[in-house]
């Protein structure tokens, strides 16, 4: 299992919408989620720079962030899109980070 990281940026003033949509997630998006493989998923986000922080434990193909084929996964991009840099197709800029620490 490869641990993965990546960095979205949250517009300015949406933190507690932001926080609302992912408290209820629906229940569509998190079944993907756990049935592409991925497990032990946190965001985390930094208040100066709006920087959100994810990171992951991927066992199957994909993080996340490759899951942009899935309709309902489509759909969750649409629904943040007002709240979050995207790209063309709404999907969340994600830029993929490199691990250069790691203690077990």
């Amino acid at each position: 299992m490869k641990r993965v990281a990546f960095k979205m940026k949250l517009k300015p003033g949406f933190k507690a919408e932001y926080i609302k949509r992912h408290n209820e997630i629906w229940p569509e998006i998190a079944e993907l989620i756990k049935r592409s493989g991925i497990s032990d998923y946190s965001i985390f986000l930094d208040e100066e720079t709006n920087i959100l922080f994810g990171v992951q434990k991927v066992s199957g193909e994909v993080s996340s962030q490759g899951l942009g084929s899935e309709t309902i996964q489509q759909k969750w991009w649409d629904y943040m899109s007002d709240i979050m840099e995207v790209n063309t197709d709404n999907s969340p800029v994600s830029i993929p980070l490199e691990e250069v620490f790691y203690l077990a």
